[in-house]
């Protein structure tokens, strides 16, 4: 069976599909939709260890917590077009930029596409929509429709406003953002992944250093010597406000060869493997998605996946840190490819 909160939303969205029935649907989904505050809500869930979300209202609970859906035409987004970024209403992560942003006259904020990696798609509960969730803390935003043709991604995600927030351009998030996050690759020399991944928006740090292998706090010469096992990794403290996982893991493939076994252009030995330390099962989840692209688009991937929380990372030497913007030069075995052809 179908709860109120299904009818409500197959009510309201149904007037964009049918505009012949504009007027009696609304009518019949705002009835549903008083009627729907009566029913008993699932209790509200709780940020993961790490994670910081805001506090929500009694409205924007019942929307990100529990599936409601506002009443059309009356959301704070629905007719704001100026530049900006769309981020998640409780924990703060982007999910959409300005330029996706259309008027599809449904009464509900239109984009026509998500930023990379922060939208994740899944069945809704009444076995005819696609709902759509906030990849990070999977605050419920809306549904997906595809074949509408309004423009040429031939994509509308329906988005509540109370599900949003909105970050104008050139404003930087305040109280409430998100902690910093870390991730851990390895690709070749560290020099030119620090590099690169240094120059991403949303990276806060980059620090060279070893995971990977059996010795504590190795040195440059015991890896390079082949005995303990380590690879060289960078790691990396961003901003889940400003770049997503996904977007720094796909900046990492695209400035690397994935598909070299030996090491990484003239850089040979296992210390120069390509592997990314994941440290939970989403981000897991990330890298064995962003491979499948890769590999349907004809690459040979030989990127390991290993589990951070099993191997520490330890600092390199000094010296190896910022080795680029210290000498003024340019990585000799990194540049970008552009590999997801986006």
């Amino acid at each position: 069976m179908l709860g109120w909160g299904n009818f409500v939303g197959l009510a309201l969205e149904e007037t964009v599909r049918t505009p012949s029935l504009r007027r009696p649907m609304i009518g019949l989904a705002l009835v549903l939709l008083l009627a729907s505050t009566t029913c008993p809500a699932a209790p509200p869930e709780r940020a993961p260890a790490g994670q910081s979300w805001k506090r929500l209202t009694p409205a924007e609970e019942a929307v990100i917590v529990h599936k409601s859906t506002e009443p059309p035409f009356t959301g704070k987004y629905d007719r704001v077009f100026q530049p900006g970024t769309y981020p998640c209403k409780r924990c703060g992560a982007p999910l959409f930029d300005s330029d996706s942003k259309f008027d599809a006259g449904c009464g509900w904020p239109a984009f026509d596409k998500a930023l990379p990696g922060a939208v994740r798609e899944v069945p809704d509960a009444d076995g005819q929509r696609t709902e759509i969730v906030c990849a990070r803390c999977g605050a419920h935003l809306g549904h997906v429709f595809r074949g509408e043709r309004f423009t040429s991604t031939n994509t509308r995600h329906c988005v509540n406003s109370l599900s949003l927030d909105f970050v104008p351009l050139g404003d930087q998030p305040t109280s409430g953002s998100p902690d910093p996050q870390v991730a851990y690759f390895a690709g070749g020399c560290f020099w030119g992944v620090e590099h690169l991944l240094q120059q991403l928006p949303g990276v806060l740090t980059v620090v060279s250093g070893y995971m990977g292998g059996s010795v504590k706090n190795p040195t440059y010469p015991q890896v390079c010597s082949h005995t303990t096992g380590h690879v060289e990794t960078v790691k990396v403290t961003y901003d889940p406000a400003k770049v997503m996982y996904e977007q720094l893991a796909r900046r990492f493939f695209d400035i690397h060869d994935p598909t070299q076994a030996d090491g990484q252009g003239p850089d040979l030995g296992p210390q120069y493997h390509s592997v990314i330390f994941t440290s939970t099962p989403d981000e897991t989840a990330t890298i064995k998605k962003l491979i499948g692209l890769l590999e349907k688009r004809g690459y040979d991937v030989v990127t390991r996946i290993e589990d951070a929380n099993k191997h520490p990372f330890w600092r390199a030497e000094d010296y190896h840190q910022d080795h680029y913007a210290r000498e003024g030069t340019l990585p000799y075995c990194h540049g970008f490819v552009n590999r997801f052809g986006e």
